[in-house]
């Protein structure tokens, strides 16, 4: 088989309601996108790396240190659409990988694990779970959980704790089943990104305000891969700060 030749697409938006200027605050010496874009380009499986963008500030500061960046329409309500974007302008790719903009930390083992999954042809959406080990977590509802099949398909993704256990204390729930929570990064078939753009705001997306039970409930299948490596999202200038605090130990 040929090799897959995949694009890793990073998102990254200025106006931020929780953290305003995320993508360039600066995270011991370098900015948030220039710690995402470097540990991209480590990747094995990616053959190209783009920031895609709708700030100027942002465009500007990603050619300033040698990266890629492409301007993308201000109108996208996610970052899904922006890469769906990006692919009309850098074509010939097989697979884009949506990596997020705000893991400054993310592990390229990651982004080779995900892309790993298109090697099997019918494989058209694929994201991350890793197993949840502590009650805190579990029920979480910052932390969306999902529920796969046998093959590793997620049946359904939920902020809520899933599947619920009717006949035992919460306590006990880790004990009597293999929980996932999911790892926010995604590829697509090229094909199937440019389809899926296109589907409207569905019932089930609009309960959980989650992207994925849209494509979910129009027939696509998301395969997962499991990775027991951590991911550290900087959502707001509280997470900036445990992540400098971090860094910071001998």
């Amino acid at each position: 088989m040929s090799k897959i030749k995949t694009i890793g697409i990073i998102p990254a938006r200025y106006a931020s309601s929780r953290f305003p200027g995320k993508p360039l605050v600066d995270i011991a010496g370098k900015s948030m996108i220039q710690r995402v874009y470097e540990q991209a380009a480590k990747s094995h499986c990616l053959d190209d790396v783009v920031v895609a963008t709708d700030d100027e500030r942002i465009f500007a500061h990603v050619s300033s240190f040698g990266g890629k960046a492409l301007m993308t329409a201000d109108t996208h309500q996610s970052g899904t659409d922006r890469c769906a974007e990006v692919l009309t302008v850098h074509t010939g790719f097989d697979v884009a990988v949506n990596i997020q903009g705000d893991e400054p930390y993310i592990d390229p083992a990651q982004i080779d694990l995900l892309v790993a999954c298109f090697e099997n042809a019918d494989v058209q959406i694929a994201t991350l779970i890793k197993k949840i080990t502590s009650v805190e977590e579990l029920f979480n509802t910052g932390i969306p959980k999902v529920v796969v099949d046998l093959q590793g398909r997620a049946i359904y993704f939920s902020r809520q704790t899933i599947p619920f256990q009717r006949n035992a204390p919460s306590q006990d729930w880790l004990h009597l089943h293999r929980y996932y929570k999911h790892i926010g990064i995604y590829g697509y078939r090229t094909e199937t990104l440019a389809e899926i753009t296109k589907l409207p705001l569905s019932v089930l997306e609009k309960a959980e305000a989650l992207e994925q039970l849209r494509w979910i409930e129009n027939g696509y299948a998301i395969q997962t891969a499991e990775t027991t490596l951590e991911t550290i999202a900087v959502d707001t200038p509280e997470d900036l700060d445990r992540v400098l605090k971090t860094i910071e130990k001998p």
